[in-house]
């Protein structure tokens, strides 16, 4: 594992199980959140950013296919490995149709265990690397030199930018037409376990439409797709 511990969050009702699946992974380097409901699970996937969720199925409140599929319809892509007592294939095609990345059998073995984990994250954290935009970017007149953390804008100014604004930028036109998710720029740019609230993003992205559109009130490059995240246009 890399310098930055991964973040997972352990959905298990059954105590004694989450305490070892809890004190293992911590033992392997993970960042360990423990729910032992479906409601709380969910509550902490708003609140924050997580590398990897471990559901269990068989859940008070709401159970793990109901809580894997609430996940998918908030557009949150977080891997999801799902544990079931239950061992029929119907169960695991429910799982895996309700949107969880892989399915696990009680008992299981911990090393297979930690393998799929292992592997998960690091599929999730290949596909958030995107090398496309260079060291330097124009759109509009504008040009943007992320490693001097400079830009010059169409009116001619010279803008200084902090490094978070050169993150989130860079990120943007990295994804460039598509919108990129809340949960996307809180792990790109903040980091894991560090959440601002959607109004800090929202005065980064004020501050680039007034650095780089002739009409900060009628943006075309920098725009906020409500309650779905941010993007960067480039007609």
């Amino acid at each position: 594992m890399g310098a930055t511990k991964a973040a997972v969050l352990i959905v298990e009702d059954e105590e004694n199980l989450q305490e070892a699946l809890k004190l293992n992974l911590e033992l392997e380097g993970y960042d360990i959140t423990c729910a032992e409901d479906g409601a709380i699970a969910l509550k902490k996937v708003e609140e924050g950013y997580f590398d990897l969720i471990i559901l269990d199925v068989m859940l008070p409140e709401i159970d793990g296919f109901d809580v894997c599929e609430t996940i998918r319809l908030k557009n949150i892509d977080t891997p999801i490995l799902m544990l079931s007592a239950r061992s029929g294939s119907a169960d695991r095609v429910t799982g895996l149709k309700r949107g969880a990345d892989d399915y696990l059998t009680k008992p299981f073995n911990l090393e297979e265990l930690l393998l799929r984990i292992e592997k998960l994250i690091d599929k999730n954290r290949k596909l958030q690397v995107n090398s496309s935009v260079g060291d330097e970017y124009s759109f509009g007149g504008n040009t943007i030199d992320f490693r001097a953390q400079t830009a010059s804008n169409s009116r001619g100014e010279e803008l200084s930018l902090s490094k978070k604004e050169i993150m989130l930028l860079k990120l943007l036109i990295e994804y460039k037409n598509e919108v990129v998710s809340r949960e996307k720029i809180l792990q790109a740019v903040w980091g894991y376990q560090v959440f601002p609230t959607t109004r800090t993003i929202d005065n980064f992205i004020l501050s680039f439409r007034k650095y780089f559109e002739l009409d900060p009130r009628e943006p075309k490059y920098f725009h906020s797709v409500r309650g779905v995240g941010y993007k960067f246009s480039e007609e």
